[in-house]
């Protein structure tokens, strides 16, 4: 199947990925608090979980904290050194709290079909000529790890396993910019010195921004990993961002545009089995 360099970047970036705390390589965060909180830390600590439940009840309390299932549909498309490639491809994203299917079409004159799995321990692509691991391109490009560490770090996961953890410090760090917007920066560090930051609308509380940080396990590089929220719209009474950017070091990777979504709907039949959705895919 002939794809384009610039079309094989953007599959290898786009992936949201699911999986279970997985070993990656080591995170990188600034240096562990005193075990012994003063005052003013508490005082932080109060302020930052405040931010964070206010941004829950901003994404819809209970109701975004039990989701069963979601599927937005869309269009990716990707970027090199901060700059289009031109390359796009059309998505359709199924999730649940733990698995995720992402179908890829380029709706070009060749066409071409790809899916892509992720569960708790591992990424799959189906294509027409069968199923394989997400292909890994070099020890410091892993695309099903980047997927891991994407959600090891998400929004959700810094709110359901990171806040109930009794040994993540909570840091309140104030009020930023991001982009032309106040913001409120909230901090969470994990016993492990991993850290999650998010930034949320000082009015509406919505996210704009999270990012996490992490070493190149050959290089040992810093690498910061963001991912912006804009465009927000109200889908079945949960306000859902219908742009989200990706960037790498400063740099945007990749914009997702949503064109449609509805969340705790009932998923089709096989939409999570790896024989299932090969024989559906065209040549």
């Amino acid at each position: 199947m002939r794809k384009t360099p610039g079309l094989i970047a953007l599959l290898l970036i786009c992936a949201a990925g699911l999986g279970a705390q997985t070993t990656t390589s080591a995170p990188d965060a600034p240096p562990a608090q005193s075990a012994v909180p003063t005052i003013s830390a508490q005082s932080g600590a109060s302020k930052a979980r405040a931010a964070l439940e206010a941004m829950v009840q901003a994404l819809g309390g209970d109701r975004w904290l039990n989701l069963q299932n979601s599927y937005i549909e869309g269009r990716i498309a990707a970027f090199y050194q901060g700059k289009p490639t031109g390359s796009t491809v059309q998505y359709w994203d199924w999730k649940t709290p733990t698995m995720e299917r992402l179908d890829l079409d380029e709706k070009s004159h060749d066409r071409h079909n790809w899916v892509q799995i992720f569960s708790p321990k591992a990424c799959w692509e189906v294509t027409y000529k069968g199923i394989r691991p997400l292909p890994k391109i070099s020890d410091s490009d892993d695309p099903c790890g980047d997927a891991i560490r994407r959600y090891d770090h998400s929004i959700e996961q810094a709110v359901k396993v990171w806040m109930k953890d009794p040994s993540t410090v909570l840091l309140y760090e104030g009020r930023s910019m991001v982009e032309r917007r106040m913001a409120e920066q909230v901090t969470l560090m994990n016993g492990n010195d991993d850290s999650i930051t998010i930034l949320m609308d000082a009015e509406t509380h919505l996210p704009l921004r999270r990012t996490f940080y992490w070493r190149d396990p050959v290089y040992h590089d810093k690498n910061q990993e963001d991912e912006e929220y804009d465009d927000y719209h109200m889908v079945d009474g949960l306000p859902t961002p219908f742009s989200i950017t990706r960037l790498h070091n400063n740099d945007v990777t990749v914009e997702r545009y949503v064109f449609k979504a509805w969340y705790n709907q009932e998923l089709p039949p096989g939409i999570f089995d790896l024989d299932a959705i090969r024989a559906k895919i065209s040549r």
